[in-house]
């Protein structure tokens, strides 16, 4: 009986996760169609889900963090309810780059529209597509998911990159646009973290099923201790 109540516990975490995850991965994508259509509506629908998913944060944090106290979990119950806290933490931090994008579209609508050479749906694509993957693989326990998640990070990097170089060029040639590349400017950096939060829900999903820990990229998985890390 005591550890059937420990799974419902686990199961109940678990839930409240993809809870936080569909609230995350909608704030992004909206964020992402306001930016296309330049949509006031639909960023004030991601200003408005904030709170919520503040809220959610709190409460799986607080349900982890009880799970510790009154069980005594070892093994991979332990990674997981370990993997649990740091993944929330990383959704949430999606959610507050959904905020700042659609904070950044409402500024691009009380300017002209400019024609940017950077390719910011191809940035948020990717990253919104790595959130999605991270999630699946957390939800099927898929190690190498969540590998190939690692490995989409260096092109969001790569073209973060290319969209501060081109944009500080063209903000050289054409000050008349240097607001609206500033602008564009801030939301391909927004992206490009939550490419890097994706890129650490993934490790996480790593370190629970594996017990290996690939933060940073290292070149070599590093074990945990023992009684963490053993399965």
């Amino acid at each position: 009986m005591i550890r059937i109540h420990f799974q419902h516990k686990l199961d109940e975490l678990r839930e409240r996760l993809l809870v936080m995850a569909g609230l995350v991965e909608q704030a992004i994508d909206r964020a992402i169609e306001a930016y296309d259509n330049r949509d006031a509506s639909l960023c004030d629908l991601v200003l408005m889900a904030e709170p919520a998913i503040d809220r959610t944060e709190r409460e799986i944090d607080q349900l982890a963090l009880d799970i510790l106290a009154m069980e005594q979990p070892t093994a991979v119950d332990l990674r997981f309810i370990l993997a649990v806290i740091r993944i929330n933490a990383d959704l949430e931090r999606v959610g507050d780059q959904a905020v700042n994008i659609a904070a950044r579209v409402k500024e691009l609508q009380a300017i002209p529209e400019a024609d940017l050479p950077i390719d910011i749906p191809k940035i948020a694509e990717i990253a919104s597509t790595m959130v999605r993957m991270a999630i699946k693989a957390f939800i099927d326990r898929d190690e190498k998911a969540s590998n190939d998640v690692l490995l989409m990070d260096d092109e969001v990097d790569k073209l973060n990159h290319d969209a501060f170089h081109t944009l500080g060029e063209l903000i050289k040639s054409k000050p008349d646009v240097t607001q609206q590349a500033l602008n564009a400017l801030v939301i391909s950096r927004n992206l490009e973290r939550v490419g890097d939060h994706a890129t650490n829900i993934a490790e996480d999903v790593i370190f629970w099923v594996s017990g290996a820990d690939v933060r940073h990229h290292a070149s070599a998985m590093t074990s945990l201790p023992d009684q963490i890390a053993e399965a």
